[in-house]
């Protein structure tokens, strides 16, 4: 017998009993639904979180006092460290080597007025021009800050696309005159959408030069009073991201006075290192569902060896006349083996579509995209096949071994 007419004796077996099948098949179908939904929305939510992290820009470097990513104690420690100053930055500037692009940054939260519209909440950032070159961001209409925007300490600022809508909805910001806290700004700039960052709008938010931010909004900043400037550093080459890091901490420890083992009181933070952190957080979640999805097919497999055992009961008679009419050893083992693998494979198949239709409602449902891969349905396959391997060797053994005058006699 060959391996299709095998395949065709499956089927017609699964067909026969087809509650039977569709029950056994239960817990196959179950591991790789969840293998293929779980996969799909995990790639679905890397590739979003990869996008936002490439926002703050990829391959850049943040220094600040407070780390991003710390447990209770290191944030109870990072709140008596000092603070980086305006002088640490230009000390930076100057011996950091000049092909790196540098930028300070101070950030306050504000609200912001336009005739009788008016909205709260407004993140405002004072910068250097090197800040948007080094984040990425483009303007939609209007000009770049400039050199003599920071030198003059003009009141020109930048808004994001959240604040031009609240605020103009029917007109061109460009040149019109707000009201940032207290204090009147002439709109020089609409920047490009840049979406959000884990649930913050990066939209809503106006960007003046860093001069005018610590001579209107920002008190005396020292070491020990006033607000932590953030120092962005963009190096010229991804390749060059450790060097610069190993500078930047040996620049910053002189200044502080650090002695050899004491611990840095800053912290140098970059996207790579939330991306690291946010992997280690799936592959935690990933190992679970492997986990739980080896357990599903386990029961699966044992419901699998289970029926077909209960196959090769039943069909003694018809498995002795076949070997009293010639057939040999392998074509009985090859014809329960391959009835097996049709039973768990048809239920990764069904669970692969079950899979691709809960990835889609779980991502229709909290808005969060879901990217089937080519691999993942490999995978539920090779899953689901490995399972008929295994499980439905032993039956398939048990049916090859039965001698051909027993299996005649019985009843």
């Amino acid at each position: 017998m060959n391996i299709l007419e095998a395949f065709r004796l499956a089927l017609n077996s699964i067909n026969t009993h087809k509650l039977r099948s569709v029950l056994t098949t239960l817990g196959v179908m179950i591991g790789v639904m969840t293998v293929i939904g779980m996969l799909a929305l995990i790639d679905g939510l890397n590739r979003t979180v990869s996008n936002q992290l490439a926002s703050i820009g990829s391959n850049t470097l943040y220094v600040q006092k407070h780390g991003w990513v710390m447990n209770r104690d290191e944030a109870i420690r990072a709140r008596r460290r000092r603070n980086l100053t305006l002088e640490d930055a230009k000390d930076i500037e100057r011996r950091l080597e000049p092909a790196q692009r540098i930028a300070s940054m101070l950030m306050s939260t504000v609200t912001v007025r336009f005739g009788n519209r008016e909205l709260d909440g407004v993140q405002l950032i004072g910068t250097t021009p090197e800040y948007q070159y080094i984040t990425e961001f483009n303007i939609a209409s209007g000009r770049q800050m400039t050199e003599s925007d920071m030198n003059q300490s003009r009141q020109n600022a930048m808004i994001g696309k959240t604040v031009a809508e609240e605020l103009f909805p029917s007109r061109e910001p460009v040149g019109k005159s707000i009201l940032v806290g207290r204090h009147r700004f002439e709109v020089t700039a609409v920047l490009e959408e840049k979406g959000s960052l884990f649930g913050n709008d990066q939209d809503n938010a106006i960007v003046i030069p860093l001069t005018t931010f610590v001579k209107l909004f920002s008190g005396p900043i020292t070491p020990r009073g006033g607000e932590s400037v953030t120092i962005i550093v963009k190096p010229s080459s991804p390749e060059q991201i450790d060097d610069v890091k190993g500078d930047l901490t040996r620049i910053l420890r002189q200044r502080r006075n650090l002695r050899p083992g004491e611990e840095d009181d800053f912290s140098i933070n970059s996207a790579d290192q939330l991306m690291a952190t946010y992997r280690t957080i799936t592959s935690g979640i990933f190992g679970l569902m492997i986990g739980v999805t080896a357990l599903s097919l386990i029961v699966g497999g044992i419901g699998i060896m289970n029926i077909m055992l209960v196959s090769v009961a039943e069909r003694t008679r018809e498995i002795g006349i076949r070997k009293a009419v010639g057939a040999r050893k392998r074509d009985i083992h090859s014809q329960f083996l391959i009835e097996a693998i049709s039973l768990s494979v048809t239920g990764g198949i069904i669970g692969t579509v079950l899979g691709f239709m809960v990835a889609w409602a779980v991502s229709r449902l909290i808005n969060l995209p879901a990217a089937v891969t080519w691999w993942s349905v490999v995978l539920g396959f090779l899953f689901s096949a490995s399972v008929g391997v295994f499980f439905g060797w032993y039956p398939a053994r048990r049916a090859a071994s039965l001698k051909p005058i027993e299996a005649l006699r019985y009843e």
